[in-house]
């Protein structure tokens, strides 16, 4: 099994929508790279923005 870390020693990227900053998970370890939102709810907003027209 691999080296315990804590929360704050994981990489951290802002989300495209909130702006909030989240940290790396394991089921995101592939694909890191192209994570671009912190949640589902993230996600789906900034796509109805973008049907909408709505600014943020």
């Amino acid at each position: 099994m691999g080296k315990m870390r804590r929360k704050a020693e994981l990489p951290t990227k802002p989300c495209a929508a909130c702006g909030r900053p989240f940290a790396w998970r394991r089921k995101w370890a592939r694909d890191w790279d192209n994570v671009k939102y912190c949640s589902d709810r993230c996600r789906s907003a900034k796509s109805f923005e973008k049907r909408s027209g709505i600014a943020p």
